[in-house]
């Protein structure tokens, strides 16, 4: 190009902007590359103390869990109709809530406007189940069966009122969308204990309790700002399971094979040249994609599994996609040592039709779940697999919509709320903390989302204040500045 030509030609312009931003790339990556070399050589203490430096970092105490099969209800089931049980509500049913029991506590729009808050019952029985007395929902049969196996946590409370900030509370330990998942921080924080499957699996499936369901995002099972390596793998429910897995027609396996050996060359040229981590992940990805041509059929081929399992986990458990048939398909992860295994089960969203549509999504989650944990603790996988169950927050005591018609549901309630967990290194048959008679604030015991963050890193065996990564000047972490272990969980 001639260098006559004026400075705002559009050509003359275009190869200025390409000049202006190579010499930037070129000059970030020296300057980072010499930032990381003295860091590494000055022996500074984030490199020493922060995970930030290196992954697959060795656990900071032994864990008790070895990886965690986290059980999501999203939509948030109503605790007091599951298993807080307030035997005051038979008498108070139908009156209004009253004022000192909400003390001015922030409603949603769906009921800030109603007239009236009318307190209303449990929508079933309750029973007393097993040597610990737990009490769980007559909804829950099979649950109610493996009770002295569970730990209760009633007390659970977050600050998010509203479903997107809330799961997104609950899967990054912050409101506000863009940080690493859970599942990303503990694959980046232990790394993977089989090299044909990726570290961090999701699943999805959709209940029959609500139609209209709260949509789901890929930033849930997201690395956020860590390298994308570590985020969630989705397993889809209907056709290809993995996208792009499977070769191009008229491709061997062997063509792949020479096709992906001369790709990672050239990859590797361009990451001797410009250092970007995420080059690096992408020869990882293809050499992963590789593997699991063999690994994911065989994963998915149930025909190794007896009659008696699919009966264990009910008639759904053949059916792809449904919540049985990903509970039985986590079992199979656990056995492959898959890190992170997490079920996202739509449908918790119950603000009116209560009565009926609680029915209907306990039938699709108690079997099972109750299943998944006996078929783990019988193959002896239960003591090193944390199970995790809950939703993003509770529901409340008050009725939302008709209520003497009974065509009612009930509003979010992020003040108190029950979760369980089973194996892992969690007490069996306890239940920590307790609410008020309204099931509406926390009487004894809280434990925040970040302190449940903490406890589930401390099973893992890692220090939820050092799992931490560098990112525009900070130390993040999933617990941000907060949280404690509750020791009292542990067994």
């Amino acid at each position: 190009m001639s260098s006559k030509q004026p400075i705002n030609h559009p050509l003359r312009a275009a190869q200025i902007e390409a000049n202006r931003r190579w010499f930037f790339r070129r000059g970030a990556v020296g300057l980072g590359a010499a930032a990381l070399t003295d860091l590494l050589s000055s022996g500074n203490a984030i490199a020493t103390e922060s995970r930030s430096a290196v992954a697959n970092h060795p656990p900071d105490f032994t864990p008790r869990a070895k990886r965690v099969i986290y059980l999501f209800q999203s939509g948030a089931p109503s605790q007091v109709d599951l298993f807080d049980y307030k035997p005051a509500l038979d008498q108070l049913d139908g009156s209004e809530l009253p004022d000192s029991v909400r003390s001015g506590q922030r409603l949603t729009g769906m009921t800030a406007a109603q007239k009236s808050l009318r307190v209303t019952k449990g929508t079933s029985k309750f029973s007393h189940c097993g040597q610990s007395g737990a009490t769980i929902s007559d909804q829950l049969p099979h649950l109610q069966r493996i009770a002295d196996e569970l730990c209760f946590i009633k007390t659970v409370n977050t600050e998010a009122i509203n479903h997107d900030p809330a799961i997104t509370f609950f899967q990054t330990g912050s409101q506000i969308p863009g940080r690493p998942s859970a599942g990303a921080w503990v694959s980046y924080g232990l790394g993977s204990e089989n090299e044909d499957l990726p570290t961090f699996i999701v699943m999805a499936s959709r209940g029959t309790g609500r139609q209209m369901v709260q949509p789901l995002y890929n930033r849930l099972w997201g690395a956020g700002f860590l390298p994308s390596s570590y985020q969630g793998v989705k397993l889809r429910s209907t056709g290809d399971t993995m996208l792009y897995l499977n070769n191009p027609e008229g491709i061997s396996l062997q063509q792949r094979r020479k096709f992906l050996d001369s790709l990672a060359e050239m990859n590797q040229l361009g990451l001797a040249q410009y250092q970007d981590p995420e080059t690096a992940t992408r020869i990882g990805q293809y050499e992963m994609a590789y593997r699991m041509q063999s690994s994911v059929p065989e994963l998915l081929d149930f025909s190794d599994e007896p009659e008696w399992v699919f009966d264990m986990y009910g008639p759904d458990s053949r059916i792809k996609g449904t919540y049985a048939f990903n509970c039985l398909l986590a079992r199979r992860l656990a056995e492959r040592d898959v890190r992170f295994v997490q079920l996202f089960h739509m449908g918790w969203d119950h603000h009116t039709d209560l009565v009926r549509d609680i029915t209907n999504q306990c039938r699709d989650v108690d079997q099972p779940s109750a299943a998944l944990i006996h078929d783990l603790k019988s193959r002896g996988l239960l003591d090193d697999t944390l199970v995790i169950w809950g939703g993003e927050f509770g529901r409340t005591i008050y009725a939302q919509g008709d209520f003497q018609g009974g065509n009612y549901g009930r509003d979010h309630h992020p003040r108190c709320f029950t979760m369980f967990m089973a194996g892992g290194g969690t007490q069996p048959g306890l239940t920590y903390g307790e609410t008020d008679d309204f099931s509406y604030n926390v009487v004894r015991d809280p434990v925040h989302l970040h302190d449940f963050h903490a406890t589930m890193l401390h099973l893992l065996g890692i220090s939820h204040e050092r799992l931490t990564y560098r990112f525009q000047g900070r130390d993040y972490r999933l617990t941000d500045v907060h949280g404690r272990v509750v020791k009292s969980l542990l067994s």
